[in-house]
């Protein structure tokens, strides 16, 4: 989780950026949570050591920053990071976050994690289902029926079971649902759009 909400500067639209976590493990997870981002290093990309390199501008960065800060005045707790320098922005987790809140609503791209605490999966569906987005979503269960569930209820383009929801195959058929695009990237997909469809009609013709 941590790694996935930071690599590249959680510039990817399916880094994660929402956990959503059920009352019973929340108070175990969050500061597991809390300490792997903390272990994340920033620094120059191309040192070999660094996991977190700078956002693609420092306007990127200054807006990411302002949608924390926003989410902070609103009432949201930070546990860690919310520091800018320069174009970087220091690896990020907060809760309570309002859901009308900017940080909320939107995709981020920037190295910034909510957690959302949840009485039970119908809970957890809905707080998935609120966005706008629907790319992909990450489940982790040990229970199959509750993936199969999650598969049927989520308004998203893929339900990764037992991985976060950066997980991707080339072979696999890959986009979102509502605000999260239109169509399908893969092999077969791409195919598909660089194929010119020809229709030959024979009539009349003793064959």
């Amino acid at each position: 989780i941590a790694t996935f909400s930071n690599y590249q500067g959680g510039q990817s639209c399916i880094s994660v950026q929402r956990v959503i976590a059920d009352a019973s493990v929340y108070d175990r997870l969050l500061p597991r949570i809390v300490a792997a981002v903390d272990a994340q290093v920033t620094g120059d990309p191309s040192d070999s050591a660094t996991d977190v390199g700078p956002l693609v501008s420092e306007d990127a960065a200054r807006r990411v920053e302002s949608w924390v800060d926003e989410a902070v005045a609103a009432g949201a707790t930070l546990l860690t990071g919310g520091k800018r320098d320069g174009a970087s922005y220091a690896p990020t987790v907060l809760t309570d976050v309002p859901a009308d809140t900017t940080l909320a609503c939107e995709e981020v791209f920037g190295p910034v994690l909510t957690v959302q605490k949840v009485d039970g999966e119908a809970e957890a569906f809905a707080a998935v289902n609120s966005s706008k987005y629907g790319l992909q979503a990450g489940v982790f269960t040990h229970d199959v029926q509750t993936a199969f569930r999650a598969h049927r209820a989520l308004e998203v383009g893929g339900v990764v079971v037992g991985d976060v929801p950066s997980y991707r195959a080339d072979q696999m058929p890959y986009g979102g649902a509502k605000q999260s695009g239109v169509g399908r990237e893969g092999v077969r997909f791409a195919m598909e759009d660089y194929t010119y469809e020809r229709v030959l009609v024979l009539t009349g013709l003793a064959l």
